[in-house]
């Protein structure tokens, strides 16, 4: 795949960075991981109606503004090197996506068009106290009742959860197993039954929380027929996005490693000039750059809907989350003694880079879900 940005995606992607330089720096970024809410809802506006990007990748039909994945890929980018507090990964990608693959279009003209405008904030409830992303290991169980549905159990680590006003839930019916059973639901986040608990989690800047469903009224989204798919599908369209916004936060450490040896002088000498750094520093950027590789190929997959999709969502979720965890340590050797305290922002960036690693599924069970899949689709070629 040949693939490069044209020049009105990297006009969007200076504009975008000008507008999170000017809204997130870290002085901002450590204001809003200290509060409960964890974002400014200025911001948020001016993020949702200023420049529309909560609807990016969403039909405009819907209410989006109809771009695709390479777009929203260029946002999640940004966002991660600008370290950005905000609901965008938990509402218009993980909750915007769900009910994009899954509900009828009557639901989605119902729902969308609040959340590609940044009016109503969802988030995904999907992992449970195991922390498994495996859809055959969800245990919610979704009872019919009244014409509807009520949901029991727990979800764990969800993301923004405790400002969501709305939640999709994965639920399976009674008696179910596997991936039988399996459904997207939506919830009233608001409701009495529903109990939300705020999780202490090592990434401040991510807020995350408990929730507890208590026969809670619930509305399916689509019917079971192809409940599975959409949420697999959904699943590796957040890889995606979580891929662009780690070699984001990336490409954030490398800048911040190689301006701080332009600067620091010890023996007499700019430490940038010392033959170790100058090869620990080009190690670096090959391994930011192959990362974004990855990230862009995957964008440019999800957009075409090419058939090695599930193959390279977790690819470019597995190699991003260990180029940024890699990045986010080599930024804080490089600066030294220094490198570890609270008042250097590097540690900013290694908490997310550790939370985002297992968000979603770790680089080992994604090479896992990668070469299961890279088997089935050749037998299936043999067939």
């Amino acid at each position: 795949m040949s693939f490069s940005f044209t020049d009105e995606q990297e006009e969007f992607r200076a504009v975008l960075r000008r507008f999170l330089e000017d809204k997130s720096p870290p002085t901002e970024v450590r204001r809003l991981m200290a509060t409960d809410e964890g974002y400014d809802p200025e911001v948020w506006q001016a993020v949702s109606q200023d420049l529309g990007l909560p609807g990016i990748h969403l039909p405009e039909e819907f209410g989006g503004q109809g771009f695709g994945f390479i777009e929203l890929g260029i946002v999640m980018e940004e966002m991660g090197r600008a370290l950005l507090c905000s609901p965008f990964l938990a509402s218009p990608v993980l909750a915007g996506c769900a009910i994009q693959n899954t509900a009828t279009d009557a639901q989605k003209r119902e729902l969308l068009p609040d959340i590609a405008s940044g009016a109503q904030i969802a988030s995904l409830a999907y992992a449970e106290s195991s922390g498994s992303w495996a859809e055959s290991d969800i245990t919610c169980v979704a009872q019919s009742a009244d014409g509807g549905f009520k949901l029991s159990g727990e979800k764990h680590y969800v993301l923004d959860g405790m400002t969501a006003q709305r939640f999709v839930v994965a639920a399976r019916t009674p008696g179910t197993t596997g991936t039988d059973g399996l459904g997207l639901y939506w919830v009233d986040a608001t409701d009495s039954s529903v109990q939300r608990t705020a999780l202490n989690a090592l990434d401040p800047t991510r807020k995350l929380a408990k929730v507890t469903f208590r026969d809670t009224p619930a509305m399916r989204l689509g019917d079971q027929s192809n409940s599975v798919d959409a949420i697999t599908q959904t699943l590796r369209q957040a890889c995606v996005a979580l891929a662009s916004e780690n070699v984001g936060g990336a490409q954030a450490m490398l800048d911040s490693a190689v301006n701080y040896t332009l600067t620091r002088v010890q023996f007499g000498r700019l430490i940038g000039s010392f033959q170790a750094i100058k090869h620990t520093c080009a190690e670096f950027l090959l391994d930011v750059e192959l990362a974004k590789s990855g990230a862009y190929y995957a964008a440019a997959a999800a957009t075409d809907r090419t058939d090695d999709f599930a193959q390279v969502a977790s690819l470019a979720k597995a190699g991003s989350s260990d180029t940024f965890m890699r990045s986010a340590a080599q930024c804080i050797q490089l600066h030294g003694g220094i490198g570890f305290t609270w008042e250097q922002n590097t540690h900013l960036w290694y908490k997310r880079a550790k939370s985002s690693e297992v968000f979603l599924g770790t680089p080992d069970y994604h090479r896992e879900l990668m070469m299961q899949s890279w088997i089935s689709s050749g037998a299936e070629a043999e067939q």
